[in-house]
């Protein structure tokens, strides 16, 4: 019986472990999903020498990263964002060779595509941490130009939230919320930014997808935006995973 999981650590709440075991149900597949936990990401190849089952891994926080010096390839996607949730295991004989993917590239674009209008052409991104890199892959795939608030260092494209004004909200009409602001059980936190200066011109995408209208989305929602939370990110990442370990 073909084995997926997920590492990281924490995995108290894990969405992939559900998606898997249900989709296996409901399409009478003999398969299952489990739950890797490791404390440190030098258990990483325990998981994959004590279990020759497993044909495919999704990759969560804080491994995303720290797993690609144990693979042996990258797809093109996950070497530019420089982090990997999904691993394609492929076993011949005594030979184990894994590849890195990141779908949450894919997730995204899929996700974001039907809601962009033509003006759409400069982006504001909410946060700095590992959620915006794939953000900024597909942005610059599709030409959109982006510049990033940060509570961190500033780097190159980066501002301090307190130098978002009235000018830059109107330049800027699509805004993504790459920051856990907001998230249960905080669900009354979210990015200070002007909300004032948002119209019905402005899409607003929010990772965050638990509570399904976070407070980032309720208030662009009163102020006529278009707003879409994380989920149908997650669901399409998910799926594209399982797609490229059964290729």
């Amino acid at each position: 019986m073909k084995k997926y999981g997920l590492i990281g650590y924490p995995l108290t709440h894990s969405f992939s472990k559900r998606f898997f075991t249900e989709k296996f149900e409901k399409e009478n597949v003999a398969a299952s999903y489990e739950n890797f936990e490791i404390v440190e990401i030098s258990r990483f190849p325990e998981v994959i020498a004590n279990n020759p089952a497993l044909i495919g891994l999704n990759v969560t926080i804080p491994y995303k990263e720290q797993v690609i010096p144990f693979l042996d390839e990258l797809d093109g996607a996950a070497q530019e964002v420089g982090a990997v949730n999904t691993v394609k295991i492929t076993r011949e004989g005594e030979k184990t060779y894994l590849k890195g993917f990141n779908t949450d590239t894919w997730g995204f674009e899929t996700s974001l595509a039907s809601l962009l209008k033509d003006y759409h052409k400069k982006a504001l991104i909410l946060g700095t941490g590992g959620a915006s890199k794939a953000i900024k892959y597909v942005l610059k795939k599709r030409g959109i130009e982006f510049i990033s608030a940060s509570i961190e260092k500033l780097q190159e494209n980066e501002i301090r939230y307190e130098k978002i004004d009235e000018k830059m909200m109107a330049e800027r009409l699509l805004i993504i919320n790459a920051t856990p602001l907001g998230t249960y059980p905080k669900v009354e936190t979210f990015p200070p930014i002007p909300y004032e200066y948002i119209t019905g011109k402005h899409l607003m995408f929010d990772l965050v997808y638990n509570p399904e209208l976070t407070k980032f989305m309720e208030k662009g929602k009163a102020q006529g935006a278009a707003v879409k939370n994380g989920y149908e990110m997650l669901l399409q990442q998910a799926l594209k995973s399982y797609e490229i370990w059964n290729v």
